[in-house]
């Protein structure tokens, strides 16, 4: 076994490999950029090697810096994590040629599976089922009929050279294929000037399931069961889990036995992953083999009771796999939600700066300990008070958890995104709450179209479902009352100045648009003693009563207790920038910003005036934290609505800001190389 490995990776992954070295025994070393001199993973580490500046190219992404790390640290292996070089053959041939280890597949296994075109061919030759298509040219719409009817209704025709959905039908007869070559055929020669057309067979209600593997030097391959990854947001995954709530033991066995097939032509040694589309009848075709450990791996772990990253490094030091088929176990439900640092009321744009809060759930489950299971496990790459850079991605954590059946572990995951507070950056968990709350993807109806037509216009906050509105107005209530009950205890207070404390509240829910709801409540009872309280919300007959117990403190964000006999976990905190003395909770993604005040104090704020948010229309700001790498436009400058003004750069990701309408600019106000906050003024145009 290996005495030292480096770990040629940064963030959550670098940390979950730390975790199962340390172990097992191992020294770990870890690599770092200028931008993670204090990151949390060169902490973890044993020692920490700087590799260069901040951009990944100059320094996670250049080989000879790493294998020169781990030469000088005496390091005799390297794992690549996944992204940077982890699927990159070249790298893994080099790490070989210099005499130490990587930690992943062979070169010569990577390679063959780089390859989309080479990959599919030998999939086919292994007996893996391919999606049925007619790759050469078409000469004329009698034989797309035939070729269609040989691979079977509903078939996608597309064009060579398509793209924007251009020369692309999908036809679900023979009438349908007919007229859609002719037309296909015409759109593409008029738009690319090219009319080859292709046929291939389409997927109905596609789902993007996955087949872990894990394969030794020894020829020995195991599947370890599948994972469902269907919910996805422009093809990157949001939501994961072990196993699928779709497919039949017998498609099961079926996928898992022709993933090993494929791994075993190649001669697959470590962790890997067979991805298949699976269409709505249940057949399945081979998409792509991922040649590295997966972000998803813990719903895996979790089910199975194997430390995958362990496999990954006893593999790579030659050591056998103990273990058959048969005695790979699957046990419980496994979820995963991506944590991402992005706004998801600003179409998911990055969201960088410091985290000024970073609590997340208690956790009961921990990387590299297989021995405890079926609770809460967060592997992240960052701390309280830490940085989030804008040279990487927006993955800052990974929620998991483990319950007995999917309803468990739905159940589990609602009250530990409830319980998991950040602040300083935005993060997409209100978004991961609405899809859990989604009656489709709770019945388990979703493939990976799920969000774009669910979410068709991107997420706002009211499309979050709160299974009771009124619990939020009675929770803002209850911890009015408890603040009111500890004012009115505080000494040396004017005799007639006293704070009062009353019964009866109104809670005004605050409304963008001045259009705010008052909804009067009455506390029955408060103990103090036990923090219990009854809170009738509303009046008549309509009126519904929570009873609430909390031993939360006033100065807690995330506070915990019973309503009604049941748990519950909630954020509450005091003031937002535009109302300093506003309640603000937070419950299963449902955000609840109000005023909790007296009766009389409510009559009043009904008098108060509205004011309107000011005029920005002629101003381009920019939407997210970034670099503003390119200012398109100078002052006196006339510009079209449409025209590119500016250019923003953050997490790997590039935003073209347009000109909103026809205009002349009036001033520049930003330079080229100035590191932006959102919602910054950049440009300026005449009135």
């Amino acid at each position: 076994m290996f005495k030292k490995i480096l770990i040629a990776n940064r963030g959550e992954i670098a940390c979950r490999v730390i975790a199962t070295a340390r172990k097992m025994g191992i020294a770990t070393v870890a690599v770092y950029s200028e931008a993670d001199r204090e990151a949390r993973h060169v902490r973890l580490a044993d020692e920490a090697v700087g590799i260069g500046p901040a951009p990944s190219r100059e320094s996670y992404l250049v080989a000879d810096k790493i294998i020169a790390a781990a030469k000088s640290t005496g390091a005799e292996a390297i794992h690549p994590g996944y992204g940077f070089l982890s699927e990159n053959e070249d790298f893994a041939r080099r790490v070989e040629e210099e005499g130490l280890v990587f930690i992943g597949p062979k070169h010569h296994s990577i390679a063959a599976m780089g390859d989309k075109i080479a990959s599919k061919k030998l999939a086919k030759e292994a007996g893996v089922s391919t999606i049925p298509g007619w790759n050469d040219p078409i000469e004329s719409a009698e034989q797309a009929v035939e070729i269609a009817r040989s691979i079977g209704y509903p078939v996608m025709i597309k064009a060579s050279a398509g793209g924007g959905g251009k020369g692309l039908r999908v036809a679900f007869n023979d009438k349908e294929a007919l007229e859609g070559f002719t037309s296909c055929r015409n759109e593409a020669l008029s738009s690319f000037g090219d009319d080859r057309v292709f046929i291939e067979k389409f997927i109905e209600e596609p789902r993007h399931i996955e087949i872990q593997v894990l394969g030794d030097a020894h020829g020995n391959v195991v599947y370890l069961w599948e994972r469902e990854c269907s919910i996805q947001r422009r093809h990157q995954k949001v939501i994961e889990e072990a196993p699928s709530p779709f497919i039949s033991e017998a498609t099961r066995k079926a996928m898992g036995e022709q993933a090993v097939a494929l791994a075993k032509a190649v001669k697959y040694q470590s962790a890997g992953t067979v991805e298949f589309v699976v269409g709505k009848d249940q057949s399945f075709y081979f998409l792509e083999m991922n040649t590295r450990l997966q972000v998803e791996h813990p719903v895996t772990e979790c089910i199975t009771g194997l430390d995958l990253v362990e496999w990954m490094i006893r593999i790579a030091a030659g050591e056998r796999l103990p273990f058959t088929q048969a005695d790979i176990r699957r046990d419980g439900w496994a979820i995963e939600c991506r944590i991402n640092a992005e706004d998801p009321e600003r179409n998911f744009l990055p969201s960088t700066g410091r985290l000024v809060r970073f609590k997340p759930p208690k956790e009961t489950m921990h990387a590299a300990d297989t021995a405890h299971r079926y609770g809460v496990r967060v592997d992240t790459g960052v701390f309280e008070g830490g940085e989030i850079p804008m040279h990487y991605d927006s993955m800052i954590a990974k929620l998991i958890v483990h319950g007995r059946d999917r309803k468990e572990a739905i159940a589990k995951m609602r009250e530990a995104l409830n319980g998991f507070a950040i602040r300083g950056i935005s993060s997409n968990i209100p978004f991961q709450a609405a899809l859990l709350a989604h009656p489709d993807f709770v019945a388990g109806r979703f493939h990976t179209g799920f969000i774009a037509q669910h979410f068709p216009r991107g997420f706002r906050p009211e499309d979050v479902r709160h299974d009771d509105p009124d619990f939020l107005v009675a929770l803002a209530a209850f911890v009015r009352r408890k603040s009111r009950e500890r004012a009115a205890g505080i000494s040396g207070q004017m005799p007639g100045y006293g704070a009062r404390i009353g019964n009866d509240y109104v809670v005004i829910a605050l409304a963008a648009d001045g259009q705010h709801r008052h909804i009067p409540v009455h506390v029955d009872e408060y103990v103090g003693e036990t923090g219990y309280a009854s809170v009738r919300v509303g009046q008549g007959d309509e009126a519904r009563r929570y009873k609430i117990t909390s031993a939360s403190r006033l100065s807690d964000i995330v506070i915990t207790g019973e309503c009604n006999g049941e748990p519950f976990t909630a954020q509450v905190e005091r003031g937002t920038p535009k109302h300093p003395l506003a309640l603000v909770v937070q419950h299963h993604g449902a955000r609840l910003e109000c005023l909790v005040v007296s009766p009389r104090i409510a009559e009043l704020h009904r008098l108060m005036p509205f004011k309107a948010p000011p005029d920005m229309s002629r101003f381009v700001l920019s939407p997210m934290p970034g670099l503003l790498v390119d200012v398109a436009v100078q002052p006196g400058q006339k510009v079209q609505a449409g025209e590119r003004v500016a250019v923003i750069e953050a997490m790997k990701m590039e935003n073209i800001l347009f000109a909103p309408a026809d205009g002349v600019v009036a001033k520049v106000l930003a330079q080229k190389g100035e590191s932006l906050v959102v919602d910054q003024p950049i440009v300026e145009f005449e009135r």
